[in-house]
């Protein structure tokens, strides 16, 4: 399998690469993004592209995948919507769009969040705007698109974010890691957990489009 991998920097996006890299199944990865990461593997190849609302520049380079994992994001604290929305929905739709033009057998899997708005109509202003990019991912004609909902995410194997007030709060629950795994299966999980289960639904599809965190792990 050849995966496409879009925010190989953030703390899932790492996860991720780190699991492609060890799966005997995974032959290419190719991670796009804004700067590279540090990884080095013969399997990996990195391409640094500042403008990813226009992929026109590297078309030619995007075909022929099998799947794309897409785990850019943004915290929305301290955000407006409309900035908030150009980062979340308008650059990953505009990822989408060119993707399954180029590649309309590829399964797409986007990471989103526990308590997305599906309806769009919420209170909750990030939920809203995830809700919606998850509707219209799910319109294109992709042969899989799966949202996947991650609630909480502990980090393993010296992945960090780069959030700063994530790495306070990781540094504080840090210890008690294994008795959060153990007592809330089903609203935490973990960054290889994720990982893994992202590559197995892209590899054999799910029964359902939208995935939570309980149904990550069992994956």
């Amino acid at each position: 399998m050849k995966v496409l991998l879009f925010g190989a920097t953030g703390m899932v996006g790492q996860s991720v690469l780190r699991e492609c890299l060890l799966d005997p199944e995974v032959e290419q990865v190719l991670a796009v993004g804004r700067s590279e990461t540090s990884k080095s593997d013969p399997k990996l190849t990195q391409i640094v592209h500042s403008n990813l609302l226009d992929l026109s520049a590297i078309e030619t380079q995007l075909s022929g995948y099998d799947a794309c994992l897409f785990c850019l994001g943004v915290s929305s604290a301290g955000m407006t919507e409309e900035k908030y929305r150009a980062i979340t929905y308008d650059l990953t739709l505009s990822v989408a769009n060119t993707l399954v033009r180029l590649n309309p057998g590829m399964t797409f899997i986007y990471v989103t969040g526990s308590g997305t708005d599906s309806t769009e109509q919420g209170r909750s202003m990030w939920a809203r705007v995830k809700g919606k990019t998850e509707n219209d991912l799910l319109k294109l004609p992709f042969k899989g698109a799966y949202m996947f909902r991650p609630a909480a995410i502990i980090p393993k194997h010296g992945i960090r974010s780069r959030t700063g007030w994530y790495m306070l709060l990781y540094a504080f629950i840090r210890p008690f890691a294994p008795l959060l795994e153990r007592a809330f299966k089903s609203s935490v999980t973990t960054s290889d957990q994720l990982g893994r289960a992202m590559l197995k639904v892209a590899k054999h599809g799910y029964s359902k489009p939208h995935i939570e965190s309980r149904e990550i792990n069992q994956i």
